[in-house]
């Protein structure tokens, strides 16, 4: 079986790059037609639904969040400030960066570690595993798939393999 690191932190890294492209042909297409940004920033596939920004920040804070809780990695806050799509893309460099200084050794024998993540409320308890596997793996692609499916809705360009990347 592969490692918690290499089930996460490479195809995490992946994933963020395929987003910050994602929202590269999102700045093209509202530029072309005539658009604010915040056309694309704030939309929303349903009412009840966040809006792209806090589809982006989500995306960086799990990816981040798995680093620190299982990889041991230091924390960094990233505020959640970002209004435009170089705000946006900033997040994702600062995101890649910080996973690309996680040390690969910091989730060895973490696959049984208690992981806990504290939600306004409540307190979940994972083993370092169960929490990869189990919540952000898929909570981070969940974030990238409404990214992603904001952005069709809008109209942007946007296939299959804008979302899978380069191969």
């Amino acid at each position: 079986m592969a490692s918690l690191y290499d089930t996460s932190i490479p195809p995490f890294i992946r994933g963020l790059t395929n987003l910050k492209g994602l929202l590269e042909k999102g700045r093209a297409y509202a530029a072309e037609q005539g658009w604010e940004e915040s056309e694309l920033t704030q939309a929303r596939l349903v009412e009840d639904m966040q809006p792209l920004t806090y589809q982006v920040q989500r995306v960086s804070d799990t990816a981040k969040g798995l680093a620190v809780r299982v990889g041991q990695a230091e924390n960094e806050a990233f505020p959640d400030e970002e209004v435009t799509l170089d705000d946006l893309v900033a997040r994702i460099d600062r995101t890649i960066a910080f996973l690309q200084n996680v040390p690969a050794a910091g989730f060895d024998g973490r696959d049984d570690a208690e992981v806990v993540l504290k939600t306004p409320n409540r307190e979940i308890t994972f083993t370092g595993t169960s929490y990869v596997l189990g919540f952000a793996v898929p909570n981070f692609y969940f974030h990238i798939t409404a990214a992603y499916a904001i952005l069709r809705m809008k109209g942007v360009p946007v296939g299959k393999m804008d979302y899978l990347g380069a191969q």
